[in-house]
């Protein structure tokens, strides 16, 4: 039995999904000196893959995508929890 049989039962349950680009402490001075067009330097470059949580838990990585006038994901590695 495949886990997608194993957990069909659950299909219509929702999961808060969450992707992160990146995490960042900054000190609340710096933060009240942001206006618009400010840029905050982050760890990850650009091009690397975004984090996929599902439920607070890390599911996989992916990538921005364009879909018309709108942003997407593309799952690029997927790791279901044992």
């Amino acid at each position: 039995m495949t886990v997608q049989e194993q957990i069909g039962h659950l299909a219509d349950v929702p999961l808060q999904l969450e992707i992160e680009l990146d995490r960042k402490t900054t000190p609340f001075a710096e933060i009240l000196n942001w206006e618009v067009g400010s840029v905050v330097r982050l760890a990850r470059s650009a091009g690397e893959n975004l984090d996929v949580y599902v439920g607070g838990t890390l599911l996989g990585s992916a990538e921005i995508v364009i879909i018309g006038n709108s942003f997407g994901i593309r799952l690029t590695d997927f790791n279901w929890p044992a």
